[in-house]
């Protein structure tokens, strides 16, 4: 008789009756895994599995990837446009001929009474990197507003003004193939397990065949930091500190990579001037890591032939977050770990075509990495659309958080929001929808009618989501990688591309401009622009990249010609930066506390992230039951003696109460968070923002949602669970 452990039970699965799989990549985070879309006979969407040979993801996906087909029919679509005069009607169903007039038309008359700028765009990471290109060619060649950004600001900013000011241009120096090479990683504010599972599998997977040790930097014990040899607990908003001392530490030993310095960087004595003020004794009581541990961890990482820096939002969202990235890429360079398997400065970007925004949109200048500084990129970019070059702006406008201020002062009076949910994802909850009450005009573009900043909205306009269209992603490794359409746009949406086109006929300049139909058109059009430029994508075709499973940029006609695949890694060479000397700058980092910080009134920090199974504002997840389920309703990681001196008990509810406002939180007692700190993630509407201050970081004008103060409060436990009760049902 068999029993117990000698019965085999094998795991069944569901035969969905799949008659097709379209290629896909996800399109959710940055880490770009290539995914196929099951469809049956009637030609619906009823299965995802990831693809065995994309090197991104090797044939695994995660939570959110492997329930992805629920999107295209789940609860709130957007089914057809809608208008109202004002935010207190109701909305009535029009078409779409109907909506774009009097889109294009308010656009024209608020232009008209209050000047170009006073109409604002602000994008997302999340279309199609055609349709970036696409919405950048309006936004800067036809409506000619200079108030246009990306909600990647609240993201990959910092990232990229770092980049930016260390190297002489944006774009990831490594990739993930450098786990698999690395002698040391740090991984500063990071939780792969939660935010990125397939790039953290691809770290375990490396860390199986050779081990190498990993530290982890980050106030709270994460996933990531419970797997760690070194966990480095540090004091919110104090990594600039640590990387002076780190630096500090290698140069008195004498651990640097002096070669590598003399040739490929400029400022080395004014950065060791600076660190010579952030010995380990001193800089331990600014961030809180004891001094023998700064001396070891610097030790680890400079005696290393090989290592390498990985980081998220712990870093960019602060108000140190641009000299966040400058620290480690000063780390990088003075131990010579950039451009080399294994030695890198990795931003793990935020949302699946982030990268897309950068190189595309023209949210920051100009196609490609050009900038609307420079006279000749003016004109080159100008002469290609077939627009005078004066029609551009010499200069950036206001970037996404300093738009909805502008609104607040009346220098704005209509909005664009193509699919960002600021009421959702901006800091100080209260103050955004007091602001978006004040527009003349607010246009909400977005999938999901449902979506909380379309409770202000005078247009809403339904738009195609994912492999409801065509066209291509860019990852966190410069890995561009294609999306094809597996089924027609829902109900009477459109395609975001499509959407962009229209309106663009609405416009005098626009119908002088050529805007391309088909995504493959539009392609074609980035492709010759990119030549010569770093983003370089000049080899590849929407077929070549489906074949090759994605291509990493740049990637140019010969290295096609050449059978070759795309380029690693960036910086390779000596002198290679994009510096006109070919040098990339150590900058030294001078540290100022001006981020809101505990005191006796508000005695706890407030610290907020990412949980595996949600997606930003939950306007996708919140909705597929097998993602939803996992965490229904927000909470409160609380450590359990602070919770024990208030009162308060596990898995009951309390009041976390800011300068700002408050928010009602089931609270779980865990020892993840230090005694002074609680962690609520961000993900819910009406919650963790309704307390964030978002101070700005002055190079990228990125919030810092994770340095704040707060304190906690018992609350009713029957009014909480029926507060909580109506927020479900809203």
């Amino acid at each position: 008789m068999l029993f117990g452990r000698n019965v085999k039970n094998p795991v069944k699965m569901a035969d969905k009756g799949v008659v097709k799989w379209t290629y896909s990549t996800c399109g959710y985070c940055s880490t770009g895994c290539s995914i196929e879309i099951g469809s049956n006979a009637a030609g619906k969407p009823v299965s995802t599995r990831g693809v065995g040979g994309a090197d991104v993801n090797r044939g695994k996906l995660c939570l959110k990837g492997i329930f992805e087909y629920q999107v295209f029919e789940a609860p709130g679509r957007g089914e057809k446009p809608m208008m109202r005069n004002g935010i207190h009607e109701p909305y009535r169903s029009v078409n779409w001929d109907q909506a774009l007039d009097k889109m294009a038309s308010e656009i024209k008359r608020i232009q008209r009474s209050y000047g170009r700028d006073s109409f604002a765009i602000v994008s997302t990471g999340q279309l199609l990197t055609e349709e970036f290109y696409t919405l950048g060619k309006l936004a800067r060649g036809v409506i000619g507003s200079n108030n246009y950004d990306g909600n990647t600001t609240l993201c990959m900013a910092s990232a990229v003004s770092g980049y930016k000011r260390s190297f002489g241009s944006d774009g990831p120096p490594g990739c993930y193939e450098d786990f698999e090479h690395t002698d040391c990683l740090i991984a500063w504010g990071s939780n792969l397990p939660e935010q990125h599972p397939i790039i953290y599998w691809r770290l375990k997977e490396a860390l199986e065949k050779r081990k190498f040790p990993l530290i982890v930097v980050d106030p709270r014990v994460t996933m990531l930091a419970q797997f760690a040899d070194i966990h480095l607990a540090i004091t919110p908003g104090t990594d600039v500190v640590l990387q002076n001392a780190l630096i500090h530490v290698i140069l008195a030993e004498g651990l640097e990579d002096r070669d590598y310095i003399d040739e490929n960087t400029t400022g080395f004595e004014e950065l060791a001037a600076e660190v010579q003020n952030y010995d380990p004794e001193t800089a331990s009581k600014l961030c809180g890591i004891d001094a023998e541990t700064i001396r070891t961890v610097a030790r680890y990482y400079a005696k290393a032939d090989r290592a390498m820096s990985i980081w998220t939002m712990g870093i960019n969202q602060s108000t140190h977050g641009s000299d966040g990235v400058v620290g480690i890429n000063n780390l990088n360079l003075v131990t010579g770990n950039i451009g080399k398997p294994g030695g890198t400065s990795l931003s793990i970007t935020g949302q699946c075509n982030a990268m897309g925004t950068r190189e595309w949109s023209s949210c920051s200048g100009l196609p490609g990495y050009r900038v609307l500084e420079k006279p000749e990129e003016r004109e080159e970019i100008a002469k290609f659309w077939g627009v005078d070059p004066e029609f551009f702006p010499k200069q950036r406008g206001l970037t996404e958080t300093d738009i909805f201020p502008a609104i607040e002062a009346g220098d704005i009076k209509g909005l664009w929001l193509v699919a960002t949910n600021p009421m959702t994802s901006m800091p100080n909850t209260d103050r955004i929808r007091k602001t978006l009450e004040k527009l003349e005009c607010l246009v909400v573009q977005d999938c999901y009618a449902d979506a909380e900043s379309n409770q202000y909205a005078h247009i809403f306009l339904p738009a195609a989501t994912w492999a409801e269209k065509e066209g291509v992603f860019t990852n966190t490794e410069r890995r561009v990688n294609i999306t094809r359409q597996v089924k027609a746009p829902y109900a009477d949406s459109k395609s975001d591309l499509e959407i962009f086109n229209l309106l663009a006929k609405r416009f005098e300049q626009g119908q002088k401009i050529e805007f391309p139909e088909r995504p493959s058109e539009v392609f074609e059009e980035m492709k010759q622009l990119s030549k010569g430029r770093l983003c370089d994508i000049s080899g590849m075709s929407h077929d070549l990249i489906e074949q090759k499973r994605g291509i990493q940029w740049p990637y140019t006609e010969d290295q096609a010609k050449r059978g070759e695949k795309g380029a690693q890694r960036l910086y390779t060479e000596p002198r290679s930066f994009r510096y006109k000397d070919g040098r990339a700058k150590l900058i030294p980092l001078p540290f100022i506390n001006d981020n809101e910080v505990p005191d006796e009134e508000y005695p706890f920090w407030l610290n907020s992230g990412r949980l595996v199974e949600h997606w930003h504002t939950r306007t996708k997840t919140g909705k597929i039951g097998n993602n939803n389920k996992f965490s229904p309703i927000p909470f409160m990681e609380m450590n359990p003696e602070a919770a024990e001196e208030l009162g308060i008990r596990h898995q009951t509810y309390a009041r976390a109460v800011s300068r700002r406002g408050d928010a009602v939180v089931m609270v779980m007692l865990t020892q993840r968070v230090p005694k002074n700190m609680v962690f609520i993630p961000f993900h819910f509407f009406d919650c963790v923002n309704r307390l964030t201050l978002g101070l700005l970081d002055p190079h990228s004008r990125q919030p810092a949602f994770k340095q704040q103060a707060v304190r906690i409060e018992t609350v009713d436990q029957d009014v909480a669970a029926r507060m909580n009760k109506a927020s479900r049902n809203y």
